[in-house]
């Protein structure tokens, strides 16, 4: 069987492959299996089965030969296929540059040094460490430094030695940290990155430039989500003959640490931050933990690759966990349930996306109920799979330079993908406003007439009230109530819960959250 095709040249003499700019073929020979004993009629039957069979692999070189996808079928005698990794200097070596020499840096140089040789069977090809680049080169490090690589405090000794192959980013912020990945990329050199707000926020213009580039230069970034988790590389293969309809997870590990506490031994918040801050969970500012603006950053980045569209961070609606008090957990126990920071992003049947980040009630029978601690979790809902749970160490040093290991060794394999954010889509849209059942917390000033006047409200902008709960009272300043409403839009609530705001009882600003499920009392 012969297939012709224009930029891939390969042939199956001891010739050298021919200009990429001559047309060529590449032929494949098929060697059906003997059936010389079957009978004539299971004969004629097998026979069928194999036509079927070539036909389908057929159609699958032929898809891959047209979209460029497949550089050679089939090398020439003697030699192996050329790796989609060009090596800068020795091609049994693959080189790497390590921007960033602190946690993950650091687990990222113990692993390769504990896994040399294993690395060098799976790929064929030993991986050196060649330059770290860190601010301060006399600070000293808790790993030991491989043979032969130099500390350095200028970004250049990486970017412009053409001896790397692989530039690993794990410095964080997103100025410098952009300034080295995209100089990276420019110089033809492959970048590993765990840097997941850099992505979020300049992901159509890392994306441009990739595909801009090279076939050979490839960029990865399975650590910037859900650290040790590989949910990045499961979008990109997994479900790409499937639909997913619905993504929730738990993708913060310093709020998950301190619901837990809040919800499992009764802390407060001031003392559940208070813990995480002493066990390094959370950082000297934890805002962009405890505001839900990180897991909402990982979101935007899941969102791309699930559904093809590209939104700005400030349209996915973003809650933390700062509003959160005992009372609330004392409520979710009564419903039978406890509260997850979630990010949640599903399409409707009309094919639009909506989005948030917020604390959700889940039931405690839900599989993210079980999460705790800092423990990350994400759960897909699609056509052909139906749920696929993923769960695991979201940060730390060895869970997200595990991640990076993993990239870079698939680099080092010649594995390749050229839309590293999965195909856009030109059909899905997004929309900033989504569908639930809420859990609305009020507190109050005694007085005639509260439930009457929250249930005019909720009759005038269409919300329907499911249950009105009260838990015992045991202080006048902790007087409250909870309401959850059964499924509506997220634009009534707000048009609800702003007019009890403005009644003369209403203490503070009211508390709202979704359930995670619309059959969440089955």
């Amino acid at each position: 069987v012969t297939l012709s095709q224009n930029p891939c040249t390969a042939n199956t003499n001891k010739q050298d492959v021919k200009s990429e700019a001559q047309p060529t073929s590449l032929r494949f020979f098929f060697f059906p299996s003997p059936a010389a004993a079957l009978p004539s009629s299971s004969f004629k039957s097998t026979c069928n089965k194999q036509i079927s069979t070539m036909n389908w692999h057929l159609a699958f070189i032929a898809s891959a030969l047209s979209t460029g996808a497949v550089s050679s079928f089939a090398p020439t005698v003697g030699q192996s296929r050329s790796s989609a990794l060009q090596m800068a200097s020795d091609p049994d070596t693959v080189t790497l540059g390590i921007f960033g020499g602190g946690t993950v840096g650091g687990g990222i140089v113990e692993i390769l040094s504990k896994k040399k040789a294993y690395f060098k069977q799976l790929t064929g090809k030993n991986i050196e460490v060649k330059t770290i680049c860190v601010r301060d080169a006399s600070k000293p490090r808790d790993f030991a430094l491989p043979e032969g690589c130099s500390v350095v405090t200028s970004y250049d000794d990486i970017l412009n030695d053409e001896d790397i192959d692989i530039a690993v980013e794990v410095m964080g912020g997103t100025t410098d940290a952009k300034d080295v990945i995209v100089g990276s990329l420019k110089n033809g050199k492959s970048v590993v990155t765990a840097n997941k707000a850099l992505i979020a926020k300049d992901l159509p213009e890392i994306e441009q430039l990739v595909t801009s580039l090279d076939g050979d230069v490839q960029f990865r970034y399975e650590a910037a989500v859900c650290g040790g988790i590989p949910i990045i590389r499961s979008m990109q293969s997994d479900f790409v003959g499937d639909e997913i309809q619905l993504m929730s997870g738990i993708i913060n590990g310093c709020t998950n640490f301190m619901l837990t506490a809040m919800d499992r031994d009764g802390k407060s918040y001031a003392e559940a931050l208070s813990e995480a801050s002493e066990l390094g969970y959370a950082e000297a500012d934890p805002t962009l933990d405890v505001g839900g603006f990180d897991a909402r950053s990982k979101l935007k980045i899941l969102i791309r690759l699930a559904y093809g569209i590209d939104v700005e961070e400030e349209e996915i609606s973003c809650r933390g966990i700062t509003e959160l008090s005992k009372i609330d957990f004392g409520y979710a126990k009564t419903l039978g349930g406890t509260i997850k920071l979630l990010g949640v992003a599903e399409k409707n049947k009309a094919g639009e996306v909506s989005a948030f980040v917020a604390p959700c009630y889940v039931t405690n029978d839900d599989p993210l109920s079980s999460v705790n601690g800092a423990t990350n979790a994400i759960e897909l809902i699609s056509d052909n799979l139906q749920s696929s749970i993923y769960i695991g160490q979201g940060a730390g040093r060895y869970p997200t330079a595990n991640s990076c290991i993993n990239d870079i060794v698939a680099l080092a394999k010649g594995d390749t993908t050229p839309l590293p954010f999965n195909p856009k889509s030109e059909d899905t849209k997004f929309v900033n406003n989504y569908e639930s059942v809420f859990f609305l917390r009020l507190s109050y000033r005694d007085q005639v007439g509260i439930t009457r006047q929250v249930g005019e409200i909720c009759e005038k902008h269409g919300v329907s009230i499911h249950s009105i709960l009260q838990n015992p009272i045991a202080k006048s300043q902790e007087s409250a109530f909870a309401i959850v409403t059964e499924k509506v839009e997220f634009a009534a609530i707000a048009r609800v819960l702003a007019d009890i705001e403005a009644l003369g009882w209403c203490k503070g600003k009211p508390f709202y959250m979704p359930v995670l499920r619309e059959d969440w009392q089955q």
